[in-house]
């Protein structure tokens, strides 16, 4: 199988490891990876800020870039949707409706595309406290809704249960949004902070050493909100954790360090 990897400017330029950790998880599972050099931003802030036509240009050369592969996977519900659904200021074409046919979050591509559950090389002996970004949740229907009837379900818990050793927290809102919502922590930083300080103490109070998402804005927002809080927690991106991380690579928590 052969898929084009997008990494998401921000990831590209803050958290370049977890590309690192996308495209090799992606090659230990059998996959013929494409990263064309010419990526960019999917044009998702502008749009989001409702200038859609000034996105234009990132949306079509997205498209150019991506254009004839049959899957594209990014580390990211929020760019992943925004394609999908949000990529307007290219113009309708068959190429454009080709390209958001076939964009996938990596976790949904992992479960629903590639049907693994199992990663025999990845072992993690902590305590994780699951986020389940709100774009994975309402948009990509990646996990299920706390205030719909039945029982909770999530793609990325389920990939994770393959992992040796995890252990998981149960916050008392688990889908409770964590404040970062793109440009809202910028328009509305002090009601941002809070719920993202409300959030990660959450997952703490439940026991968790670690909080995982398969979005990276997400713990981005939470990471800053820890530091500045001085909460001890660490965050790290679903694809470390499925790729087998070394944390003797990875900065301690802030403030105090986590053992097993």
């Amino acid at each position: 199988m052969k898929a084009a990897l997008f990494v998401p400017c921000f990831i590209d330029a803050l958290f370049p490891e977890v590309g690192i950790a996308t495209l090799e998880l992606l090659e230990k599972l059998g996959v013929s990876v494409d990263y064309p050099r010419r990526q960019t931003c999917c044009g998702q802030p502008l749009a989001n800020n409702g200038c859609e036509a000034d996105a234009a240009g990132a949306e079509s050369l997205f498209v150019d870039n991506f254009a004839g592969y049959d899957y594209i996977v990014a580390p990211s519900s929020s760019c992943v949707h925004h394609v999908r659904k949000h990529l307007s200021a290219a113009g309708e074409s068959e190429r454009t409706a080709a390209v958001r046919a076939n964009t996938y979050e990596l976790t949904e591509f992992l479960h629903d595309v590639l049907k693994v559950r199992h990663f025999p090389w990845a072992e993690f002996a902590y305590t994780v406290g699951l986020h389940n970004s709100c774009s994975a949740i309402r948009h990509l229907h990646a996990a299920s809704a706390s205030e719909i009837p039945g029982e909770p379900w999530s793609k990325a818990r389920t990939l994770l249960d393959g992992v040796r050793g995890i252990r998981f927290a149960a916050p008392r809102r688990p889908d409770e949004c964590c404040g970062f919502g793109g440009t809202f922590s910028v328009s509305e930083q002090a009601v941002s902070v809070k719920m993202g300080q409300d959030k990660v103490q959450d997952h703490l109070d439940a026991g968790a050493q670690f909080i995982v998402s398969a979005d990276m804005s997400c713990l981005m927002h939470q990471k800053g909100c820890a530091a500045r809080a001085q909460t001890p927690m660490r965050f790290l991106h679903i694809a470390q954790v499925l790729n087998g991380v070394d944390l003797d690579t990875l900065a301690p928590a802030a403030h105090a360090q986590v053992t097993a």
